[in-house]
């Protein structure tokens, strides 16, 4: 077995961290199986040498070895170049073709971006891990192959799971054995070494000095918290190799390089998974308004059929009192005009009616009618009260604690019909 040292000087691979070099001994102690290697890891930090190592040290050294990016190939076309096609299986399908899994039989074959594969791919490709077999497209007849595949991603794979855009089962498949490359910011001694590997082939790849870091700049190349990673740290070393007339370079030379340089190596709040209750969006919260509304609409209808039946205001408020309260609030707003408004509510004054021996009609058609004039009531007092909610605002350059106090209502009645009229 090699030693981690030898396997870096192999594959030019610089930098003495220690979780670097866990990733690599896994490497170097899974490559002589067939077991399937998953690799994770953020974008550019270098997850495509580690199946070049496990290829190399296997038993299938001597064969085909084939990298592929998912996310490079289109949906529609990822089928036939993974597993091939049949002569016509699709339009311009004119002859038949063999897929990456067939031409690197016997070898290794490496998925980068797998998290990227269609759902349709993902089935194909656990048959595939689980017994060797697949189908060209277009085809009926099933195909074996002996590859060993291994995966890398550098999305969060229980969160893809969870969104259902991978399956579960073919994750616990592809990582049977998962390696983990750290990200640049964690390998803080790594970084100049990494800087001065890549301004040395820079500068014979010009014929240029190689440019030089001061003390400063040292500094500030290690604070930085790299997050395209050792792709973006080689980018940022050409760009000076290239650019810079003088060969060492200040910190203010560098910062100059570096987007958003006050984006340090310090503890910073990150992507925080929100709760069911929370609305994520606003279309979230127009639902939300107008389930309200409409509650709310059928309890002042209740409560208003309860009025006109009865014609005593005092029983129905006493017989309603939880509905009154989850209409205008809890008791503790009582002193507020809300809860005058209530009062006012529940003593209208009784509809005129002409005596039984005038009109005679019927019970149901009177109530009918009533219901139709608080109908009209109610959509011009609701645009009245639209206008007057707006010319407070305006007032108070929209300040909901000043309108709300000119209005004579709580600040958290005025936000919750500030919402309900979409104002």
């Amino acid at each position: 077995m090699e030693s981690i040292q030898s396997i870096k000087q192999r594959f030019e691979l610089i930098g003495n961290d220690v979780k670097l070099n866990r990733a690599l001994e896994k490497a170097i102690q899974v490559a002589p199986t067939d077991i399937s290697v998953l690799v994770t890891g953020e974008s550019g930090v270098g997850k495509e040498a580690i199946p070049k190592i496990i290829h190399s040290l296997s038993h299938r050294k001597h064969a085909k070895y084939i990298a592929v990016n998912c996310g490079a190939i289109p949906e529609g076309t990822i089928d036939s170049e993974l597993f091939g096609h049949e002569k016509g299986a699709f339009t311009g399908a004119t002859q038949t073709r063999s897929g990456y899994f067939e031409v690197a039989d016997g070898g290794t074959i490496f998925l980068d971006e797998v998290g990227e594969l269609p759902l349709t791919t993902q089935v194909r490709l656990l048959r595939v891990l689980e017994n060797g077999e697949f189908l060209k497209v277009g085809s009926s007849q099933v195909q074996k192959t002996n590859v060993r595949i291994v995966a890398a991603t550098n999305i969060n794979m229980f969160e893809a799971i969870k969104k259902e855009k991978f399956r579960e089962d073919l994750y616990y498949r592809l990582s049977t054995v998962e390696i983990n490359i750290p990200p640049l910011r964690e390998r803080r001694e790594d970084i100049h070494l990494l800087f001065r590997k890549f301004a040395s082939d820079f500068g014979q790849k010009y014929k240029m000095p190689t440019i030089r870091l001061d003390d400063q700049a040292v500094q500030l190349l290690q604070k930085y918290r790299w997050p395209g990673n050792i792709r973006q740290l080689r980018n940022i070393a050409e760009q000076i190799s290239v650019l810079e007339e003088h060969r060492t370079v200040s910190a203010g030379t560098l910062n100059s390089y570096l987007p958003n340089a006050s984006n340090t190596n310090l503890p910073a709040v990150v992507e925080q998974s929100k709760k069911d209750s929370d609305f994520s969006n606003e279309r979230e919260i127009l639902y939300k308004v107008l389930f309200d509304m409409k509650g709310d609409l059928n309890d002042l209808k209740k409560l208003t059929l309860e009025l006109l039946k009865n014609n005593d205001t005092e029983k129905v408020q006493e017989e309603n009192e939880n509905l009154i309260r989850k209409i205008y609030g809890n008791k503790e707003e009582e002193v507020t005009p809300q809860e005058d408004s209530v009062t006012e509510i529940l003593h209208l004054p009784e509809p005129v009616v002409e005596s039984p021996q005038v009109v005679a009609e019927p019970q149901e058609d009177r109530y009918h009618f009533a219901e139709e004039i608080e109908e009209e009531e109610t959509l011009s007092l609701q645009e009245k009260e639209i206008e007057l909610i707006k010319k407070s605002l305006e007032r108070n350059r929209g300040k909901r604690k000043a309108a709300a106090s000119e209005l004579g209502i709580s600040e958290r009645t005025l936000y919750r019909k500030i919402k309900q009229y979409d104002l």
